[in-house]
């Protein structure tokens, strides 16, 4: 197992404010499952995450999308950084201030150069999409140890 993945297990059932991501931690999620390649979080909706209507704003789920498929492939535990050259994002459903959400993010192909994943967020319970995100990620320089 990779130190990356040793990470994220070790911090199952805990929150973000430890994470290396700024936006991580702003978003605060709590880390659910850990597999490699594979994240799963879970969010409350807190009123500076949501819109005029009171529902979760369309660009914090993107960010959300974002920074968990981010989380997922830094799972994978290689030696180079990858950054988001595309998203995007479906809206199904709406999220309110005190929902919880859960986002699973996956890697959907591990390339070599391009690394194409995938996450969905659900209701609490898990029997309302919120929304579904597609991205593709770059490899970049080797990271820093």
């Amino acid at each position: 197992m990779n130190k990356a993945l040793q990470l994220f297990k070790s911090l199952i059932g805990k929150d973000s404010t430890t994470s290396m991501s700024p936006l991580m931690r702003w978003l605060n999620p709590t880390l659910l499952l850990a597999e490699e390649g594979v994240l799963e979080f879970s969010y409350e909706i807190r009123e500076e995450m949501t819109n005029p209507m009171g529902i979760l704003h369309g660009g914090t789920t993107a960010a959300i999308i974002d920074d968990a498929v981010g989380a997922a492939v830094f799972s994978l535990g290689k030696e180079h950084w990858y950054t988001t050259v595309n998203l995007a994002v479906d809206y199904f459903a709406a999220g309110k201030i005190g929902d919880t959400i859960i986002a699973r993010a996956s890697i959907v192909k591990n390339g070599n150069q391009i690394i194409n994943t995938s996450c969905e967020i659900w209701n609490k319970e898990r029997t309302r999409m919120i929304a579904k995100g597609h991205s593709n990620l770059i490899k970049l320089e080797k990271r820093k140890t």
